[in-house]
């Protein structure tokens, strides 16, 4: 039950900590863990911080898309 329930969040949390563990090279719960202490320290600060890199995650290519380079002046999609 408990395999399930953190299999479940570990899907629907956005991803935010396993890119970061991904980008950093180490363990998705050390991350996850590290939220958790910052949490205490910054007062939920980091709450928001999190929600801020859910947002850009989801959006990654959406934002990414307008600063590439396009091939001609009229490609304007």
């Amino acid at each position: 039950m408990i395999d399930r329930i953190k299999t479940h969040f570990e899907h629907q949390a956005f991803g935010v900590c396993e890119w970061w563990a991904h980008k950093l090279n180490i363990k998705t719960e050390q991350v996850r863990l590290s939220f958790i202490y910052l949490s205490f320290v910054t007062v939920g600060l980091n709450v928001v911080l999190y929600l801020v890199m859910a947002f850009v995650l989801q959006h990654k290519e959406r934002i990414k898309r307008p600063f590439a380079r396009r091939s001609t002046v009229w490609e304007l999609e």
